[in-house]
């Protein structure tokens, strides 16, 4: 269902026979990136926080950034707190693995976070674990109607250079 609900959801872009599907698992960052044959950085996480009253807010951020509390607290007022697996499907309609900002049963705020920009695509998952989509951060914003771009993350910065050297000939 959560697959078939993205399947739709890009086919207003004309996009749905783009997305890949793989034999084996891309539930995570690195399984995903394995998968795909790309650095893990090049994968979009959808990463799911409470947000006002009962509607949560999505950040979608590059493969290697973790959410800084300091600078999440800056952007919206609140304390970044995840949401458990089973909220995450309430929101999202999508299981852990497969969570992406396309298809989502709720209507909910999304935000794309600045790590992905220093990539020309990334691979966001397609609703389940074992799917992923190339796009560029431009259609990444658009399909998922992202309210802004935010600086919420760290530790992708330190390891910037050291991958596009290590990377180079991936």
């Amino acid at each position: 269902m959560s697959f078939e609900s993205v399947r739709a959801h890009l086919k207003k872009w004309n996009r749905e026979m783009d997305i890949m599907e793989f034999d084996t698992s891309s539930a995570t960052v690195d399984l995903a990136a394995e998968a795909i044959g790309v650095i893990p950085a090049r994968i979009a996480k959808t990463l799911s926080f409470r947000g006002e009253e009962d509607k949560a807010i999505l950040v979608v951020a590059a493969g290697d950034a973790k959410v800084d509390n300091k600078k999440f607290r800056q952007a919206f007022q609140m304390k970044a707190r995840m949401l458990s697996a089973d909220e995450v499907v309430e929101q999202t309609g999508h299981m852990i693995g497969g969570v992406c900002p396309f298809g989502l049963v709720k209507d909910l705020d999304i935000y794309l976070d600045v790590s992905m920009k220093r990539f020309e695509t990334l691979f966001p998952a397609c609703g389940s674990t074992n799917s992923a989509i190339e796009l560029t951060c431009d259609e990444i914003f658009e399909f998922s109607s992202a309210k802004e771009w935010v600086d919420v993350c760290k530790g992708w910065e330190d390891t910037d250079s050291e991958n596009k050297i290590k990377y180079s000939q991936v």
